[in-house]
This record gives C-alpha cells, structure tokens and sequence, in this order.
C-alpha cells in the first residue's frame, strides 16, 4: 500500500493537534513536520519537545515523513558556514527523536556576497560538513527544488555529483520548477533526472509562475503528475508521497481532494 502523507504547511488554520486530527481523519498516514514545530520561539528544549510531538503525531496513527530544517546553506564566511553546520546538528538529532527517516532541505537564499557561480560551491561545502551527522544517525539530507537557487534540475544533479554521498539527495517538489518559471517540457526533463535522486516528494499542483502563481488540488492544474509518478516508480521511489496544497480557500477542501487522487492513483 502506498506511503500517503501531507505536509504541515498551508493547512486551515489549525493548532497542530487540530491539524493531526484533520490529517489522520482524511486518511493520511504521515506528515512532514516543520522545525517550528519542534525548535521555536519558547522552546528551550527541543529534544524534550520532539519527543512529546512524536508521541502526540502517534497518537493520531501518523508518522513523521521528513522533518524541515529551514537551512540557508549558501554561505562561504567560515563563521556563518560553522553556525549552519551546528544547527543541523542539532536538527537532525531532533529528527531522530522525532522517528523521521529525512530531513528536508533548502538550499539557500542568493546574497550579494555569495556570487552565483559560487551557490553549489557554498552549498556542497556545507552539506558535506553535515554528513558525519546525517551517518551517525542514518538520516538522509533531502535538498528540495525550492525558491530560486535549487529549482534547476541540472543544477541539482552537479550538487549531488559534487558531494558524492548517498545521504544526500532530492525532495522532488512536482510544481515549484514550474513556479520557476521553466517550461512544462523543461519540468517533465527534471522529474527524469532527479527521480534517481528522490528521498522525499512534494505533490503539489498549480498553474502559472512566480506573481502568476496559482496553487490547485492534485490533477486540476497544469502539472503532469502521472508523468512525475512515472518517473519516480520507474526509479524505484519507495518514499512517501506527500501532498502539499496551497490553493486560495484553504478550508481542508483541496488538501482532501489531493489525499484521494493519491489514493486513488498510487494503487
């Protein structure tokens, strides 16, 4: 049976029991969680807190899919690249505690003293730094297709080559290279070359780029899901399909549709 999740991300404005409720009733069976969730504001012990939250995910009959670091990984100061390496120290022990088998990257913002010939550089460097971390608890590092310095396929498979490990590898997010900006024959290419990469999948659909964004429940917009579906199996994907909705009404409405076409369509 398919792994079926959604992620903690744009729900109806819920608490995050309220949110566990609503997930596990649909039918989800996982959830990605974000570091806020975890690690915020009044959160003096983490570790502490990802224990009770697993406990509480668990209580919902969910499991934690992959944990969201909110990384910005393309430093090159010495001191900036250290706190980032030590925080992700830090999150990936909250991952474990949390029983969640990924960890979901960013790759970073663009800065004016980070040209851009220098972002896989900057990111590589860092993301290699973090692998002892990501071995000692066997927690992979799943770098997603997100903003406007990782949502290039190509760039994407020469990070990977660069840091050569297989604790590093993709979140697969089928609708941001589209948001992009990149042509729908541009995105098909990429959900072929970085299937391989997958350890972690965003489902999500929309229409348009960027200002002209708009976001959809699964199959109603422009996205070619089967085909990234296709893709994915045909790498042997065995991960969780997590649905991400970020439609206007926000009322469970779209996050419900998506949890039955995945059902329906991952059979």
């Amino acid at each position: 049976m398919a792994k079926i999740g959604i992620v903690h991300y744009n729900p109806p404005k819920f608490s995050l029991d309220q949110f566990l409720t609503f997930a596990g009733e649909t039918g989800y069976g996982y959830t990605e969680l974000q570091i806020g969730d975890v690690w915020g504001p009044g959160i003096d012990n983490p570790e502490k807190n990802a224990e009770a939250v697993r406990k509480q995910v668990e209580s919902h009959g969910l499991k934690v899919s992959a944990l969201a670091a909110g990384n910005d990984f393309v430093v090159l100061d010495k001191q900036a690249v250290q706190a980032q390496v030590d925080r992700m120290a830090r999150i990936i022990r909250l991952a474990e505690l949390l029983g969640s088998p990924v960890i979901r990257m960013e790759g970073g913002l663009p800065k004016e003293e980070v040209p851009e010939n220098r972002w896989i550089e900057a990111m590589a460097g860092c993301l290699r730094r973090c692998i002892e971390f990501a071995e000692r608890d066997d927690i992979p590092l799943a770098v997603d297709n997100h903003g406007v310095v990782t949502n290039d396929g190509d760039l994407q498979v020469e990070l990977f080559r660069r840091v050569g490990s297989k604790f590093v590898g993709a979140n697969l997010d089928t609708m941001n290279y589209r948001w992009f900006g990149h042509d729908l024959g541009t995105v098909g290419r990429y959900y072929e070359i970085i299937a391989p990469y997958a350890l972690h999948t965003h489902l999500k659909d929309g229409r348009g780029d960027r200002d002209d964004y708009r976001g959809e429940a699964l199959n109603e917009g422009e996205i070619d899901l089967a085909g990234a579906i296709r893709c994915l199996k045909e790498a042997g994907y065995d991960g969780v399909w997590c649905c991400e909705y970020e439609g206007r009404e926000n009322d469970g409405t779209g996050q419900n549709k998506c949890y039955e076409y995945l059902k329906t369509n991952l059979s």
